[in-house]
């Protein structure tokens, strides 16, 4: 008989927990208990953190009951390396004359009041401080004689 599991999901990142294989280690809840609390149901809570610390708790799981898939799909680097968006470790960021920073991969942007929005392929953000879509650029350097 295979295992019970429950999926909880942020649409980045799902955290799967198998209950039969928990120790109770309560290393997950006393380290992150905005995510992981006992005392509520479900006690699985994928809005309160951030994705990246979400992950590093699950990792900290002694006995392998808490693991976690990433949601986001493959980004194409080039044309014959295919990674997963958590496996990067090197993202080239091209500082445009006069212009917007060019990021081209896929990429998690993360807002100040905690959205989180996943672009794919090429983002550019503003430097001039002028664009009215922050922090994307709208092309106002052109207009406004941004230098640098």
């Amino acid at each position: 008989m295979p295992l019970k599991t429950h999926k909880y999901t942020n649409g980045i990142v799902t955290v799967i927990w198998k209950p039969d294989t928990c120790i109770h280690s309560t290393i997950c809840w006393k380290n992150l208990r905005e995510v992981f609390n006992p005392s509520e149901r479900p006690w699985i809570n994928m809005l309160g953190a951030d994705t990246e610390r979400i992950i590093n708790q699950v990792s900290k799981c002694p006995s392998g009951a808490l693991s976690y898939e990433m949601d986001v799909p493959a980004v194409n680097i080039d044309d014959d390396d295919l990674i997963v968006a958590e496996q990067a470790s090197i993202t080239s960021v091209e500082v445009m004359p006069n212009g917007p920073l060019i990021i081209d991969t896929g990429c998690i942007v993360k807002f100040a009041d905690g959205r989180e929005e996943i672009k794919k392929g090429k983002t550019a953000l503003c430097r001039c401080g002028a664009s009215a879509n922050k922090p994307y650029c709208d092309g106002s350097h052109r207009k406004n004689g941004f230098a640098g």
